[in-house]
């Protein structure tokens, strides 16, 4: 009897906002994929984003970005 492979998870394109953004989240910032570390509120609804390579990036309350994002585990 043969048990079933488990199945590679793909990401998913998704787009994102300051109000969805997840850690987790890999946003392309100037042709480099940059994925989230860390999150912190700013006022008037704006984020900003803690990358793994230390870099901070802001976004406002209306941005629209489009970021890869890995299902869930459940």
């Amino acid at each position: 009897m043969r048990g079933r492979a488990p199945s590679a998870a793909l990401p998913s394109t998704v787009e994102i906002t300051s109000a969805t953004v997840q850690r987790g989240d890999v946003i392309q910032v100037g042709g480099r994929a940059c994925r989230v570390s860390d999150l912190c509120q700013l006022p008037h609804g704006a984020k900003q984003l803690l990358f793994e390579t230390g870099e901070l990036l802001t976004i406002h309350g209306r941005t629209r970005l489009v970021a890869m994002r890995m299902p869930r585990r459940r």
